[in-house]
């Protein structure tokens, strides 16, 4: 069952593929997503893992949080924490809060609980232009950015380095929850 803000990732990617004049056909080729998953996705036939959100996003020139933030838009300048949307990645169980209002300002907060033994990757496409650091607030992290390896304990700040593929794994017994700090503008 999709809920609002998947239905609303569904025509968020679609609008933004045609903003960009890309058929469905330039998107996989960018993506490396199928076009038929592509398909599915556009039109509310499947839920999107954050893997497949990732490649998306960046084939687009966006992050994967600016492609949720388009999703989610309200314009409010305030986000109660009743109020900021949660989303569940239905393979993983990755789930992602996004804490920040959507503005057209800077800064964005997104939360993040990763279960344990699950893992999230994501092309480096996925970070271009944009300045993060990852905050760890429960729990325990194993960044794999490109070829290094962070092990992250609660209260550790990582500072992302060039944009690279990257892998988040959660090796404890209890789940990871951490922040993620993104800037816009670095590119």
């Amino acid at each position: 069952m999709m809920d609002d803000l998947s239905r609303s990732l569904a025509a968020t990617v679609q609008q933004a593929r045609v903003a960009q004049d890309l058929s469905v056909n330039a998107l996989a080729e960018r993506s490396g997503v199928s076009r038929a998953m592509i398909g599915k996705i556009e039109r509310g036939e499947a839920q999107p893992t954050a893997v497949l959100l990732g490649k998306l996003s960046g084939a687009l020139g966006m992050t994967l949080s600016e492609l949720v933030a388009r999703a989610e838009n309200t314009g409010e300048l305030l986000r109660r924490a009743d109020d900021q949307p949660v989303w569940t990645d239905p393979v993983t169980g990755y789930r992602r809060r996004a804490v920040s209002p959507v503005t057209d300002g800077p800064l964005e907060l997104v939360e993040v609980e990763l279960p344990p033994g699950a893992s999230v990757s994501y092309p480096a496409d996925a970070y271009i232009f944009k300045y993060q650091q990852l905050w760890i607030l429960d729990g325990r992290l194993r960044f794999h950015e490109g070829s290094q390896v962070h092990e992250l304990h609660a209260g550790d700040c990582l500072q992302l380095g060039p944009p690279l593929p990257t892998t988040f794994h959660n090796p404890g017994t209890s789940a990871c929850r951490y922040l993620v700090a993104l800037v816009k503008g670095r590119g």
